[in-house]
């Protein structure tokens, strides 16, 4: 296994509550990488609890909303991880900075080898939570693996669907996707040739005047002192540019409509993210053989980044009794 360095003291941006113990750990997933994770259990907790494991959001670290989603849902009797996804934060995999629909979907299934494996564990009660382009490898890790019971995504982005089609799918053309590949690849030239991976930078900083909202949500969020982490993406330099280029031949919600276990979809009325959710949930719920245990659930003003941390508007009561139902 690959010796991580990973940072004891508490480095997060929420304050650390005491009502749970939390330790850090490592596991592997099939490909042989190490990921860091924070593990959250209420204290004094006894026997094999039900888990949650959480990731998110696209281009975060666990020390951010994963982490606190974590820790509060651990304040509620869960035992819970919030992990850094492969080539990310503490997690290891080389080059760093990448991302990958297939990696990316088995950094979840390796949470859940875990889980699964832990004498602190109930295995039958494992359930996963995404936030972000993590909500959307959450339903795609729930469309192909059968341990996991229940599954919430908060605040999703399908990450196949943004980088094929751009923004509310307004580059959703054959000549669109053509200059784009042309770009990307083009870029994969140099970066072999420089022998380097150029990085496409985080949430642009500082805000020009004519910044959309949603550019101007993310500011609030990565960019200030309510959100920023030095290890997190879109607080700093961002992805490789060349890093989700797989993303755009590789839909991940494609057998969503198969998913048998329960899933609950939570999005924010006024988020500009909103159409993935909606979408993602009608697609889910067309044939699907369990429609009973599926729910959208729509935050009435909720922007965005609301869902990441303000504890007064994202759903935790719902959240909560939704996997004290499944999960047990």
């Amino acid at each position: 296994m690959e010796q991580l360095k990973l940072e004891q003291n508490w480095d997060k941006t929420f304050d650390r509550s005491d009502k749970v113990e939390h330790r850090k750990v490592t596991f592997t997933n099939r490909y042989g990488i190490t990921l860091a994770a924070d593990l959250y259990k209420p204290l004094n907790a006894a026997g094999k609890l039900p888990s949650i494991a959480v990731c998110g959001p696209f281009g975060a670290v666990k020390e951010q909303a994963s982490g606190l989603y974590a820790q509060t849902l651990a304040e509620r009797g869960f035992l819970t991880i919030a992990f850094d996804p492969s080539f990310t934060g503490e997690s290891g995999g080389t080059p760093r900075y990448m991302a990958s629909p297939d990696i990316n979907t088995e950094d979840f299934q390796a949470a859940v080898d875990y889980l699964s494996t832990s004498s602190e564990v109930d295995p039958e009660a494992i359930g996963i939570l995404g936030i972000c382009g993590w909500g959307g490898m959450a339903l795609n890790t729930a469309a192909i693996d059968t341990r996991i019971k229940a599954t919430v995504s908060s605040t999703m982005y399908d990450m196949t669907r943004v980088n094929a089609k751009g923004y509310f799918d307004g580059e959703d053309s054959e000549e669109a996707r053509h200059n784009k590949r042309v770009a990307l690849n083009a870029q994969r030239t140099k970066d072999y040739a420089d022998g380097s991976y150029a990085r496409g930078g985080g949430v642009v900083d500082p805000l020009p005047d004519d910044a959309p909202f949603f550019v101007k949500d993310y500011h609030d969020y990565y960019k200030t002192k309510r959100g920023y982490h030095p290890r997190s993406l879109n607080s700093n330099d961002g992805w490789n540019v060349t890093g989700c280029i797989s993303f755009m031949n590789m839909p991940i919600l494609r057998y969503s409509n198969e998913i048998c276990s329960a899933v609950l979809i939570i999005h924010g009325e006024k988020a500009h993210s909103c159409y993935f959710s909606r979408d993602a949930y009608a697609d889910m719920m067309k044939g699907n053989p369990c429609p009973e245990n599926k729910e959208l659930l729509i935050i009435p003003g909720a922007v965005h980044t609301d869902l990441y941390d303000r504890t007064d508007i994202v759903p935790f009561d719902k959240i909560e009794s939704f996997f004290k139902q499944y999960l047990k």
